[in-house]
């Protein structure tokens, strides 16, 4: 009977041991990285160089799989039903924290209980034109749609972040353009080059070559300060639309409950990357920032930014497809 009792105390032991043991030998197989846009996209080229980066210094294979569709919720989902081991993680957005489940109320997770690890990068959204239009300043532009209503739109793709933000300038200017929704970014640049198109909001990863070439003139961009890139385009707040600050922004997140031992170690391997010589000039030809930091402060950013995009969808009045 001793002898039994003493192999089922020796047995317990090493069964409640096994996750600190799996934790202090993390990682010892492929992580997947999931990515819930398609391939070739600004978010999935900076997930991708974070992906490179971890797997050479965790000195295991990351794995990016590519889950865009419903808004994000499907990725959005599926981080949540995985194990928290951190073999799963995901690039989260605006599109997974509050566009996606509020657009589908029904999608099968709470974003707020995704764990945070760390911000990765943000950025900025630009006013766009086409380049024959005579208004050449965000001012102007107001002044003309509100004396002219629903003679101007907007090309936005539906029901993606740009189209969140057309809507939002509506309210806050309390002008009458049109929407006309579009199946991509591409489409819309296409379009405004050709004059079809009045305007549009898109990233600086997508419009400074545009911007830089005169095929589209910027009008105002999202930021509390003047681009560096665009030290001639006024923000939007000076354009006089107050607090119109907008960005497209990452994270690594992983599944509710995900060990904080797990969590310390990705958040400091992905800082390093994130200084790295390489890393910040790819970032910077994406017009990118790069935002190392704690998983506090990526949870932080997360619980001021959610409300905004949340209510911006709202306003906007979008139908899920």
């Amino acid at each position: 009977m001793r002898r039994a009792v003493a192999l089922a105390a020796i047995t317990v032991c090493l069964f409640t041991g096994l996750p600190a043991q799996a934790q202090d030998r993390y990682p010892s197989r492929p992580i997947k990285l999931l990515v819930p846009f398609p391939a070739g996209g600004p978010v999935d080229v900076m997930g991708r160089l974070v992906a490179q980066h971890l797997s050479t210094a965790l000195g295991q294979q990351m794995i990016v799989e590519n889950r865009p569709g419903a808004g994000s919720t499907i990725a959005g989902k599926a981080i949540t039903t995985a194990e928290p081991d951190g073999y799963t993680l995901l690039v989260g957005s605006a599109a997974t924290y509050a566009i996606g489940p509020t657009l589908y109320p029904n999608a099968g997770y709470d974003p707020n209980t995704f764990t945070p690890i760390a911000f990765v990068s943000s950025v900025p959204y630009v006013m766009i034109t086409r380049p024959q239009a005579t208004q050449r300043t965000v001012p102007e532009l107001i002044a003309y749609a509100k004396a002219n209503p629903g003679k101007l739109n907007f090309g936005i793709p539906n029901g993606a972040p740009p189209h969140m933000l057309a809507a939002w300038f509506r309210n806050l200017t309390a002008t009458n353009i049109v929407i006309v929704p579009y199946r991509g970014a591409s489409l819309v640049l296409t379009d405004m080059i050709g004059g079809q198109v009045d305007l549009g909001f898109e990233t600086t990863s997508v419009t400074f070559t545009h911007v830089h070439e005169g095929k589209v003139r910027a009008l105002g961009v999202a930021t509390t300060s003047r681009l560096p890139e665009l030290p001639d385009v006024p923000t939007m707040i000076e354009g006089g639309v107050p607090d119109f600050v907008a960005a497209s922004w990452t994270g690594i997140v992983a599944p509710p409950g995900t060990p904080r031992a797990i969590v310390d170690k990705l958040n400091a391997e992905i800082n390093v990357g994130l200084k790295t010589p390489l890393m910040q000039e790819r970032f910077k030809q994406l017009g990118a920032i790069a935002n190392p930091g704690t998983p506090e402060d990526f949870a932080a950013f997360v619980a001021k930014e959610q409300p905004k995009w949340v209510n911006m969808v709202k306003l906007s009045g979008v139908q899920p497809e």
